[in-house]
């Protein structure tokens, strides 16, 4: 169900390829919060941001971007969208001054003073040609490029792979900043979630085409548990309550879903943890193994 308070609402999107279908995917991002958008490779993450960005037809569904729908009012939209990719393609031999003269003529809002202010902010020199660039200061300009045309929503897609741990530690700290901002959401797709664990509010997990779960972060970590106990006290009644198992000869290790549960199906002692966002994808992803 829609809200008039989300940036970004998905309801029952679905894309049928040969091989894969997307199917039936919802979810809701208020305005003013983060979401992770996490999921294996080939889960479908791409082929949904991909959707979103208006790059692939749907079969079905509707996706509301600022409560517009998302193919009727296209271009209206994209001017209060900013992207961040992994790979983005700009002219290497240019210097960020003029390619970012380029980007401009793109949009309506565009704010010169806002760039300048961005790129002093995150140290890049705009003499300086995007050859030059290390990765993590390409992603820096990416976002400085996605942030100087008053974007209310900004897409990033896998913005801190491949980035070394001081790098990706300074863009969540832009983007914290960014959000005191309470007009502005970010929808970030990654495979990182250590990096949700620090500022998603709200986290989608994609599997084999299927909506997981979709839920405000805080209370997927408070409702999941790691169990780890001895293997005789697994039965086939306690091994129901997995959504993932670890079993080998010294005991077992478990995700589960709902841990108030843990108290009435296990009599005897076991060790209960607070799994990790990444916890919860590996272990709903591989299932019940033996090692």
């Amino acid at each position: 169900m829609t809200s008039t308070d989300d940036i970004l609402s998905v309801q029952n999107l679905t894309k049928h390829f040969k091989d894969f279908t997307l199917q039936s995917v919802s979810f809701n991002l208020p305005r003013g919060y983060v979401m992770g958008f996490i999921g294996p490779n080939g889960s479908g993450k791409t082929t949904t941001l991909k959707l979103i960005m208006n790059l692939l037809r749907k079969d079905s569904g509707e996706i509301n971007i600022f409560g517009l729908d998302h193919q009727v009012h296209a271009l209206e939209i994209r001017e209060r969208i900013g992207f961040v990719f992994d790979e983005n393609h700009y002219y290497d031999e240019l210097s960020l001054r003029d390619m970012s003269r380029i980007v401009a003529s793109f949009y309506k809002y565009w704010d010169p003073k806002v760039f300048a202010r961005y790129l002093k902010d995150f140290d890049l020199n705009p003499k300086q040609k995007i050859k030059q660039l290390s990765k993590g200061m390409k992603m820096k300009f990416s976002l400085a490029i996605a942030l100087s045309h008053q974007a209310e929503l900004l897409i990033m897609d896998e913005p801190t792979a491949g980035l070394d741990p001081l790098v990706r530690y300074e863009l969540l700290e832009i983007l914290t900043a960014l959000l005191q901002d309470e007009r502005k959401s970010v929808f970030f797709s990654t495979h990182i979630t250590s990096d949700l664990d620090r500022i998603a509010d709200f986290v989608t997990f994609l599997n084999n085409g299927r909506i997981v779960l979709s839920s405000p972060k805080d209370d997927i970590l408070d409702n999941y548990g790691i169990v780890k106990g001895a293997q005789e006290l697994l039965t086939s009644e306690t091994k129901h309550l997995f959504v993932g198992l670890k079993i080998n000869s010294y005991g077992f290790e478990g995700l589960i879903k709902d841990k108030r549960s843990l108290a009435q199906s296990f009599k005897e002692r076991v060790v209960l943890e607070k799994p990790t966002l990444e916890d919860i994808m590996l272990y709903t992803v591989k299932g019940e193994s033996a090692c």
